[in-house]
């Protein structure tokens, strides 16, 4: 059954035409009736993992304060501006999965993770802003917002956050449970919890054109093929013997200019970058998996599904999984863009699937990528 829209009485067409990337969107009761997905004993629980990326951000006697995770103990539920930020909380609760996924009216290149702010009385981060699209969604108690959209994002120094120095908020909205707030990239902001309070972020990708460059040359690296090696058979008696020669210069100009890439090469290394896990997700398989036959049959009678974990995206016939590529040919193209779209298969769908993609589903199931549905 499909659920209701989170965007209130707009569609997603229109959110994106009027305010995605453009201006903030209050939305009353996104979500009626929404409750707290994971108790603050979960939260901590997760917090405290060593693969689990956690802050603790406290603000005492006007100082700022900042733990980096894992955190083994949390200050008491009675003392006041204290909050706990647990990211990718999408990673490890369904529940929380299950509502990232209700956004995405935006491409799963796109979409980010799902971070549980708690905090108690007070508890806040201080003003700033972020660099991506941000849903802000209240899932207990009440928090204050003050939002603007000031041009000077200078900060405060010397702290261990991102703090706005000179905060000029223009609106302000109390949130209760169900409510949300999306904000436009670098929109000034600040939340302030009364009582204590839950706040679910839905955060978006945003990588830099720098940090795509790197990786794009450092991934080309594999594929240049420049034969032969420098020489000058012609070489002169220099005068200069610490200058470099200028036929020396040309000849290596001429070179590096043969290096090329193509749309493919680009299409490849953005699927395989964007679909890489971050640095703290692990896969695990299952403990006892069935032989290919078992895993075939079993496939056939019940479906596959993604592990949460996992990011399936395509384009053209390139399919990328968790970092990793390959070329599908048009009876494959079918199934699999449909497993990347709805993140799983009834069984029929695979009646027709080749030899190779069952091998891949079968490998994936090995690697923890993929489940039985």
């Amino acid at each position: 059954m499909k659920k209701p829209s989170i965007l209130g009485d707009i569609t997603p067409a229109q959110f994106l035409r009027d305010y995605w990337h453009k201006k903030p969107l209050l939305i009353r009761q996104a979500i009626p009736g929404f409750k707290p997905l994971m108790s603050i004993a979960a939260l901590a629980a997760l917090a405290a993992q060593d693969h689990v990326e956690a802050r603790l951000v406290s603000h005492t006697g006007g100082e700022w304060q900042m733990r980096q995770g894992p955190l083994a103990t949390l200050p008491g539920r009675d003392e006041k501006e204290w909050t706990l930020l647990v990211q990718g909380a999408n990673l490890h609760n369904d529940d929380a999965d299950d509502l990232l996924r209700r956004f995405r009216f935006i491409p799963d290149a796109r979409l980010d993770d799902l971070m549980i702010s708690f905090a108690t009385d007070g508890g806040g981060v201080g003003p700033h802003f972020d660099s991506y699209d941000v849903f802000l969604l209240q899932a207990q108690g009440q928090r204050r917002w003050q939002i603007g959209p000031q041009k000077d994002l200078s900060l405060v120094e010397g702290l261990p956050l991102k703090i706005l120095s000179k905060f000029k908020p223009t609106e302000e909205f109390v949130l209760e449970p169900g409510d949300m707030l999306y904000l436009p990239p670098h929109y000034a902001h600040d939340g302030v919890a009364v009582g204590d309070c839950q706040t679910y972020s839905i955060g978006f990708r945003s990588p830099s054109y720098q940090e795509l460059g790197e990786a794009f040359l450092q991934f080309m690296a594999d594929s240049i093929d420049l034969p032969g090696r420098y020489g000058d058979p012609d070489l002169e008696v220099t005068k200069h013997p610490a200058e470099i020669p200028r036929n020396m210069l040309s000849a290596v100009a001429e070179e590096m200019n043969k290096v090329r890439f193509t749309e493919d090469d680009v299409t490849i290394f953005l699927g395989e970058h964007l679909s890489e896990p971050k640095h703290n997700v692990f896969f695990k398989g299952p403990a006892k998996p069935l032989t290919p036959e078992r895993f075939a049959l079993s496939a056939a009678k019940k479906g596959v599904a993604l592990s949460r974990k996992s990011l399936m995206l395509y384009r053209g016939k390139h399919v990328f999984i968790n970092g990793e590529s390959f070329a599908i040919g048009r009876a494959d193209k079918v199934a699999l863009e449909a497993l990347a779209n709805q993140r799983a298969l009834e069984g029929a769908a695979l009646a027709s699937a080749s030899e190779d993609v069952m091998d891949a589903l079968y490998t994936w199931y090995q690697d923890g990528w993929l489940e039985l549905a």
